[in-house]
């Protein structure tokens, strides 16, 4: 089974709180209306240092669930 549509990877970073959490918000809707759209995975927040995060679609989260990890 091949795939048709990119995969959908959103970087974040920020210096402030409020801007990350307004970037990790945008994200995540982002993330969220393409997963609507395909039906098939989930949205895995990564964190990847203080103020580093990734916001992706993954297989090993299932669809309708949003879950975080930490990577660093």
């Amino acid at each position: 089974m091949g795939t048709s549509n990119p995969e959908l990877t959103l970087k974040v970073s920020a210096t402030d709180r409020a801007s990350m959490d307004r970037q990790l918000d945008i994200a995540v809707t982002a993330a969220r209306a393409r997963a609507m759209r395909e039906r098939r995975r989930g949205i895995l927040v990564t964190r990847h240092g203080h103020d580093s995060f990734t916001v992706a679609l993954s297989d090993t989260v299932p669809f309708g669930l949003t879950r975080e990890r930490d990577d660093w």
